[in-house]
């Protein structure tokens, strides 16, 4: 069984664009209608053997379960940080500690706010009319999180595919579409095939730094600190640094051509790790399948990354450069230009309910653009690259109760977690 995928860009984009202007209209509140929209939309865009997904979230429910989410935490991150702050300038006499420490509490919040938004919206979607489901257990997802975290950065990484595939497990085995348990098979092991390019860029950026700045220094006479450093770059572009003292600084190039591969590297493992596992999930007489490609993801995450920053960039650069001419003598000599007169003769409040107005379109458009540029060819890209070769056990799978999951994604959200579908 194959899965299609019938969503077009273009009715995308102005779905995006008219919910997100919504939303600021409404100062935000609208956003969960928004989601809810888009959500609809993409699920109805996939249609595994021809029957679309459905999306049957209330943005009511996520609306109320924000607040919620939003006094719950109120109240235990306001007295959790007053008993830590109090016990830090007590004890030791410094508000140093007191920071770290409150911190570090709320990253188990973090992560049971990703298992409890997961399973709210494998809640409120169905296929064919029946439910799916995820059992409770958000806390023991967060110590497992931090425990693997642990371990990971304890062994500088050796062991993240551990962490990868067992956290996905937690969730997986989890996991029901009806009456039917899903089951993550595999071993964690075989994670380190999708982190090879990720090693391989380390390992070349370990080496070049250790060519450039030990074997075969670029600054032939040295440095004594970091200062000496920061000067000698300075005085490089500033024209002071003699020549003699580099020694061929066009290798230096090689530094951000390393951190590109870097970078490549860490978006093939995070997707092709999610086409390994998905090979081996399961259900009575149910088997998956993914052709996911790696380049393919990377590329769209590196161009519609690139188009939606890049409109972000220039509006606020436009915006600072439009303050500026307002707010200061700084450029005053663009005063001859068509328009210019009349912007210095504005009130002082419209000028920043101007600037104000900016910054929203140019943030609305940067949304609009991501989700035009990034999540729609990822969406269509994971769907289209899916399949069920084996679904003998579908005729036997029975209805699930609804669960009721009042606080919805509310902790998500109220943490920053729910900006993504």
């Amino acid at each position: 069984m194959g899965v299609e995928f019938t969503g077009r860009r273009g009715a995308l984009f102005w779905l995006a664009l008219k919910t997100g202007f919504f939303s600021i209209l409404t100062l935000g509140f609208y956003r969960f209608w928004m989601k809810t929209r888009l959500r609809r939309w993409y699920w109805s865009a996939m249609r595994p053997g021809g029957h679309p997904l459905e999306y049957v979230g209330d943005p009511l429910e996520k609306l109320l379960g924000f607040f919620i989410a939003v006094v719950i935490l109120t109240f235990y991150i306001g007295i959790v940080n007053l008993l830590l702050m109090f016990a830090s300038f007590s004890v030791f006499n410094s508000s140093a500690l007191g920071y770290v420490a409150s911190f570090a509490g709320v990253i188990p919040l973090w992560f049971y706010a990703r298992y409890r938004a997961r399973r709210y919206v494998l809640a409120r979607t169905r296929w064919r009319g029946v439910r799916f489901g995820l059992e409770r257990g958000a806390w023991g997802y967060a110590i497992r999180a931090l425990w693997y975290w642990f371990l990971t950065i304890v062994t500088l990484g050796a062991l993240w595919p551990r962490m990868t595939f067992l956290l996905e497990k937690y969730k997986t085995d989890r996991t029901f579409f009806g009456s039917a348990r899903m089951l993550q098979g595999g071993r964690w092991q075989m994670l380190y095939r999708a982190a090879a390019p990720f090693i391989a860029a380390l390992i070349v950026l370990l080496g070049t730094g250790l060519w450039l700045f030990w074997l075969d220094p670029v600054f032939a006479t040295g440095f004594e600190n970091g200062a000496a450093v920061v000067e000698a770059v300075d005085g490089f572009f500033e024209g002071r640094m003699p020549v003699d003292n580099w020694s061929s600084p066009e290798r230096l190039l090689l530094i951000p051509l390393a951190l590109s591969g870097l970078l490549f590297g860490a978006i093939y493992y995070r997707w092709v790790s999610k086409r390994i596992m998905a090979q081996h999930k399961m259900a009575p007489g149910i088997q998956f399948d993914s052709q996911l490609s790696g380049v393919r993801v990377t590329f769209i995450y590196v161009l519609g990354n690139f188009i939606a920053y890049v409109m972000l960039v220039l509006g606020l650069v436009a915006m600072i450069f439009l303050g500026a001419f307002m707010f200061s003598d700084s450029l005053l000599f663009l005063t001859d230009m068509p328009g210019a007169q009349t912007a210095l003769s504005l009130p002082r409040w419209v000028s920043i309910v101007l600037l104000a107005v900016m910054y929203l379109v140019f943030f609305l458009m940067w949304g609009v653009l991501y989700n035009t540029f990034v999540t729609f060819p990822l969406m269509r890209h994971m769907a289209l690259t899916t399949s069920l070769p084996v679904t003998a056990g579908l005729p036997l799978i029975s209805q699930r109760d609804r669960d009721a999951f009042a606080e919805a994604e509310g902790f998500a959200e109220a943490l920053d977690l729910g900006a993504a579908i």
